[in-house]
């Protein structure tokens, strides 16, 4: 609210003008009752409170004068307030007769002229859009598909899946550190409670990690991946048993994921018990950490997707190194020089876990950036399509043999967890508006 304040003085006369103005009966029986004075007296306020309503003013301007305390309430509108200003209106108000010149009514009425009268700016250019979603998909799969090439690569010459995903961590962890230090990401907060908060998923969060390190290194990533997708099987069956309820629907979705998985098991080549156990763990630490985070962190809104996820790298990584020193890490310097010994050139292994390390963060940070510029559902589509083209580009980089039968499976997987989501979509749409209607 705009207000023109001028301080009385008992020495401030108002001089007549040699000429005598006219009378707006327009603006003085106007029906509005904003826009009726108090009193007849200071004939020249009151041209100002009219001149400003033929303005086309519609929020409200209130003046105080000498003779008025209470001040007169004026609709002005918001779109000319800038040009008043300019006008140095709460410097000068008299400095005419009648408050303001021809010139200045003429600029105020061309800056509200000139304003879109629909208060909005232009809406975004939907080719601009698409592109940049074009791009954040890109980016998503690019990265993932480069981390399970190169993650794989390097367990397949030195198979200690626990050294690497700690690994993997500490690189999450650096690059996390490197954009709060150079402000290139802003630090959220950091208290007592929001650590403890941070415990219980980030637990989850390591178990998952290393459940599926564990499975790439015994089978192929195709297979693993397939496993993968009937995470939302373990979603439903958790939820449920905390008291979430879920459609038909949703219910019959999972069974074409369990039948896929099911067929994929049983045809795969590269069939390992301790392959397929990783990944079915792995499914239910990311299901609980995705369970135990909505009832954890609801306090803590305020920190965005990106941010948390780094502090449960950091809170990860302080879990998994120790349990891996004790796990393997007797191992460590004999499977080092072996790797060395079957690739030949040192700086090769060397990236390949540099690159595993670095693209298992910037997929991850790439997806919640992706969930941040689209909807769940087009999140969960394109989460599932995903997996379609890590299998696929797996499959023709390491030239993994595939029956008829496996891909039957994976394909039929895959389809289910379409479903799913597109139900859980629906579902979560339902929700949202009977709470808008209630």
């Amino acid at each position: 609210m705009l207000s023109l304040n001028v301080i009385p003085s008992p020495s401030v006369t108002f001089v007549k003008p040699n000429h005598q103005p006219s009378v707006n009966a327009f603006s003085v029986f106007h029906p509005y009752p904003l826009t009726r004075i108090h009193s007849h007296k200071n004939f020249h306020c009151f041209r100002v409170t009219s001149r400003l309503h033929e303005a086309g003013s519609r929020s409200s301007v209130s003046t105080k004068f000498h003779g008025f305390p209470r001040g007169i309430p004026l609709r002005s509108t918001s779109r000319i307030q800038d040009s008043i200003t300019n006008l140095s209106l709460v410097n000068k108000p008299f400095a005419k007769p009648s408050g303001f010149s021809a010139k200045s009514r003429f600029q105020i009425v061309k800056a509200a002229s000139d304003v879109n009268p629909e208060g909005e700016s232009a809406a975004p250019n939907p080719k601009a859009k698409s592109l940049k979603l074009a791009l954040v998909f890109g980016f998503w799969y690019f990265q993932n598909i480069v981390f399970n090439i190169y993650n794989k690569k390097a367990l397949n010459i030195f198979p200690f899946p626990w050294l690497l995903a700690s690994f993997q961590l500490f690189v999450g962890s650096v690059w996390m550190l490197a954009l709060w230090s150079l402000k290139l990401q802003k630090c959220p907060k950091i208290s007592k409670s929001f650590i403890v908060a941070l415990l219980g998923p980030a637990l989850f969060h390591t178990i998952g990690h290393i459940s599926a390190c564990v499975s790439f290194s015994k089978v192929a990533v195709s297979f693993t991946h397939v496993i993968k997708s009937a995470e939302p099987v373990f979603s439903v069956a958790f939820s449920s048993f905390v008291g979430d309820k879920y459609p038909v629907q949703v219910w019959l979705s999972i069974l074409p994921i369990v039948f896929g998985c099911s067929l994929a098991a049983v045809t795969e080549v590269s069939f390992n018990v301790q392959g397929l156990w990783g990944a079915m763990i792995s499914n239910v630490g990311f299901v609980l950490r995705n369970i135990y985070s909505k009832r954890s962190l609801q306090n803590f809104k305020e920190v965005d997707g990106l941010n948390l996820y780094g502090w449960i790298t950091i809170i990860s990584l302080l879990y998994l190194f120790p349990v891996a020193i004790v796990v393997e890490g007797s191992q460590w310097i004999p499977g080092y020089y072996r790797a060395i010994e079957a690739i030949g050139k040192p700086s090769t292994f060397y990236i390949w876990v540099l690159l595993s390390g670095l693209f298992y963060h910037l997929y991850n940070q790439s997806s919640y950036q992706a969930l941040d510029e689209i909807s769940p559902l087009t999140f969960s589509v394109g989460n599932t399509m995903k997996r379609v083209v890590v299998i696929v580009s797996s499959i023709l980089v390491f030239r993994n043999p595939v029956r008829p039968l496996n891909a039957l499976g994976s394909a039929v997987a895959i389809l289910g967890t379409f479903l799913y989501s597109q139900a859980t979509a629906a579902k979560k749409a339902k929700k949202d508006d009977g709470e808008k209607s209630s």
